[in-house]
Formats: structure tokens, sequence, C-alpha cells
């Protein structure tokens, strides 16, 4: 950005320390590729198993283990994945896929600490008390099922009255989780828009 001393070439601007969380299709193959993707950049990249080795292949399954587990359980789960990686001066960068994106804020807001937070597919609601600092980026098809217009916009209200430093990227016409090639929601052009503007978010932190 403007200002800044331009990186040795090879070396990127920031090293992030990430946890990516998987959506309620569990861990697939997309989430372990957007993971070394990432650490091809140079960031480090946790990426948790919270359905211990289940996959599915659609939502209707997925969504249906996801409440069989539970909101709160799998809430424990991420807390439980997040907390090997808060050793002191460590400060996480929340991202996750859908379902993942949904944990990755309640983390993120939980964390006095937090570096920034990568939302794909999916948000959360914010407690009225909420209040943070940090940039906070989502990627959202346009139209989503999942993420009505109101609930984006009131969404969005809500975490910048928190505090936190929000853009926005909706993709008309892609489907839900459209940056996994293996699933029909996929929109090659919305996936590598997403993941240029990802990067350059992370870039972007200040570390």
């Amino acid at each position: 950005m403007g200002g800044h001393t331009p990186p040795d070439e090879g070396v990127p601007a920031t090293v992030a320390q990430i946890l990516l969380l998987h959506s309620a299709y569990g861990l697939r193959p997309a989430v372990r590729a957007a993971a070394e993707r990432l650490r091809a950049a140079g960031h480090q990249v946790e990426v948790p198993d919270l359905y211990d080795g289940k996959v599915f292949d659609s939502i209707e399954e997925g969504t249906e283990h996801q409440e069989e587990i539970g909101p709160e359980e799998l809430l424990r789960r991420a807390v439980g994945a997040a907390a090997p990686l808060l050793t002191p001066g460590t400060r996480l960068v929340y991202a996750g896929f859908s379902l993942g994106g949904a944990l990755a804020q309640n983390l993120a807001l939980a964390d006095e600490q937090a570096l920034g937070l990568l939302l794909l597919h999916g948000t959360s609601d914010l407690r009225e008390d909420a209040s943070t600092e940090i940039p906070v980026q989502l990627h959202v098809a346009e139209p989503d099922p999942f993420e009505s217009e109101d609930w984006l916009n009131a969404w969005y209200l809500r975490m910048r009255a928190a505090g936190g430093d929000v853009e926005v990227h909706r993709y008309r016409g892609a489907g839900h989780l459209f940056t996994d090639p293996e699933l029909p929601d996929y929109d090659e052009e919305a996936a590598e828009r997403t993941w240029a503007s990802a990067l350059a978010f992370l870039d972007d932190l200040d570390v």
C-alpha cells in the first residue's frame, strides 16, 4: 500500500497466523487446497477438523450432522482448536467457510488480540455489546440463499457499530459456496477474485 516499503521479491508483506474453519460439508479437499494457497503466500495456517473425519457431499447431509453436534459443541471444538495457537504475542486471523465463518466471527470477537477476520460465505449475529477494532473482510454470493439481503445489511451495520473495519465483496450469480470446485455452487471467476482480495487483505494487516 502507499507509503510502505515494497517487500523483497518472493517475501509476503505480512506473515499471518490463520485459523481456517471448514463449512457444514466438513473438511473437504477445497478447504485443504485453500490452506495450501494461503501457505504458498507465506502464511501459517491451521485447519482443524471439527467433524472428526466426516465429510459430506450435500448441504442437507452436512447440515443434519451440524445439527446433531449442536452449536454449543461446535463452538467448543472451535475454541479448543484455537487455544494451542494463542501463545503470548500471537495475534490470530480467524477465517472460515460458511458455518466456519460464523464460528470464526464468534472467536474473533471474543479475542481482544485478534488480528483480523476473513469470512467466506458466512456470518453470525452479533451481541448488542459487541466491541472490536479488527479489519473484517466478507465474501458472499449475491443473492445468497443463506445470507439474505436484509440479514447482510443488518450484519454490516452491527459490525460497523461494534468498531469493525468492514469490507464486503459480493459476487452476483455465484452459488453459496462458490470457492469449492467440486460443488455445483462453484464459480471460477468469483473464486479467483475472492482469493486475490483475501490475499491482499492479509498482506495489509498490521502484524
